[in-house]
């Protein structure tokens, strides 16, 4: 489909050179990556106040927050999924469709938080299941007990955001988040240790509080933006707002292996941290520490994973998909660089990047683990790439729609290519550390090779999540009046025509 923008003044000028481009990609990931490094910021602020109020609010804050996520992580696979729905029916010139995507989105998460509250009354019995030190134990429960109310506005805001992000405009999803967690930065110091005479301190209520009243306010956020948007540029919003069955059908039909494979994602990680937790507290934290380090790389490609979702779901709707396999390579020549990069620094400055982690740590215990953490980076320096192709090549498939082969092969990867041979080596007393993260090397060059050789053979090339209009002529050339003034702004008024994941006007 070739598309012109027709300026304020009437001038038309051609989008072709920007369409597919690095420039383009850029413009959309951009303030994702951003969004993302400002989310992982938020939760490292979190936990180092936490370690300040006590070590065992530190302890119980990462057990009960995962917990907390695999809870959410079906509603929440699903409702993100919202966002591919948008972008192909931002793709397709369906903003009737696009809007009652949104609302259908928002009802399954409403439903979905309201349902959650559910386990309010088994989180006693379940952290006790766990076993852990009764100190650490009381701390989980009141943690998780709080988090749990922040289910439905945390799953709303996804769902909201994805009217942004579906069509290219994340920007906006950017300064929600940005002052979001600023917002719950400040609220992290003042519920955490109190203010005398105005707030009690509430150690890990107060951190769970925060970060409850954040999302409701993130919530709020874009639910003011998408009705003012909505009114300002002509969106049907409340024309559309009635329960549709059959989209909603199709909705849970693609999202649900979404929110499976995010729920088989997080799941599978813990299982493996659990089981190397089995050779001893070093290696366990050595471990951690590792990954942690790792998320400097990953977090951020986050943030182009779901440009790549947005912009090839963008191409889809447009039928178009010869531009979404151009973005797609584009994308992994960036993440490549990217992931390069930091394989450069894990291999040649690991005492560089573990410098702010013994500040204030125990000089000779560190010591024992530095060299650890250091063989481990290695291990990381050697999956990094293939990392990066897991990433891209995953996002490019579930974007046009192919979930259910996303949720098999990823289910097989994690549970059998990594959990289960961890689990046989800790039952037979020979698993290592070393033995432990080759298995995970193995699991994610599988992983990577897998999506792209799925990617390569072009089966979502012919996938669809929405319905086309049969009248429709897929190759017309579709003019915009638009008041962009940008090519960021063009660019934006494009995707409203055949969006992605973001921000649209």
């Amino acid at each position: 489909m070739s598309i012109l923008i027709m300026s304020e003044d009437g001038a038309e000028e051609a989008s072709s050179e920007y369409r597919g481009s690095v420039r383009e990609l850029l413009e959309v990931a951009i303030p994702l990556i951003i969004s993302s490094g400002s989310v992982s910021l938020m939760h490292v602020v979190d936990r180092i106040f936490l370690t300040w109020w006590s070590v065992d609010a530190l302890a119980a804050a990462l057990p009960a927050g995962i917990t907390f996520w695999a809870a959410i992580a079906l509603p929440m696979g699903i409702g993100i999924y919202t966002n591919t729905f948008v972008a192909q029916y931002s793709g397709a010139g369906r903003p009737e469709r696009l809007v009652a995507s949104v609302w259908q989105g928002t009802y399954f998460v409403i439903v979905a938080g309201m349902l959650l509250l559910g386990l309010l009354p088994f989180t006693d019995e379940l952290f006790r299941w766990m076993g852990h030190d009764p100190a650490v134990q009381t701390m989980e429960i009141e943690y998780f007990s709080v988090m749990i109310y922040g289910a439905t506005p945390m799953l709303l805001a996804a769902v909201l955001s994805a009217f942004f992000s579906g069509r290219g405009r994340t920007r906006v999803v950017m300064a929600v988040n940005l002052l979001v967690a600023v917002l719950n930065i400040v609220l992290d110091y003042l519920m955490i240790f109190g203010v005398e005479g105005l707030i009690p301190a509430g150690g890990v209520r107060g951190a769970a509080t925060a970060t409850v009243i954040a999302q409701a306010t993130a919530a709020a956020l874009f639910a003011w933006l998408v009705i003012k948007v909505c009114r300002e540029e002509g969106f049907p919003l409340w024309q559309n707002w009635r329960p549709d069955r059959e989209l909603i059908g199709r909705m849970l039909w693609y999202g649900m292996p979404n929110g499976f494979q995010f729920f088989v994602d997080v799941a599978g990680f813990a299982v493996f941290i659990g089981l190397v937790g089995h050779l001893g507290k070093e290696s366990l934290t050595a471990t951690n520490l590792a990954f942690n380090l790792n998320s400097l790389a990953f977090v951020p490609m986050m943030g182009l994973s779901t440009a790549v979702m947005t912009l090839v779901g963008q191409r889809i709707g447009e039928r178009n998909p010869d531009l979404a396999v151009r973005t797609t390579w584009l994308a992994l020549a960036v993440s490549g660089c990217y992931m390069g990069l930091w394989a450069m620094i894990y291999l040649f400055a690991p005492n560089l990047i573990l410098a702010p982690y013994a500040v204030f740590a125990e000089i000779e215990s560190f010591d024992r683990l530095r060299p650890i953490v250091t063989l481990l980076l290695r291990f990381i320096v050697l999956y990094s790439f293939f990392d990066a192709m897991l990433i891209v090549f995953g996002a490019a498939v579930r974007g046009a729609g192919d979930t259910r082969f996303s949720l098999v092969f990823s289910f097989i990867g994690a549970w059998f290519l990594m959990v289960l041979p961890v689990y046989l080596f800790t039952r037979a007393g020979s698993l290592t550390l070393w033995i432990a993260w080759s298995i995970v090397t193995f699991y994610i060059f599988v992983m990577g090779i897998g999506f792209l050789i799925r990617f390569q053979l072009g089966h979502w090339k012919s996938m669809s999540v929405i319905e086309h209009d049969t009248d429709a002529e897929p190759q017309e050339e579709l003019t915009l009046p638009v008041t962009a003034t940008t090519p960021a702004d063009a660019a934006a008024a494009v995707s409203a025509a055949g969006g992605g994941h973001g921000e649209s006007p």
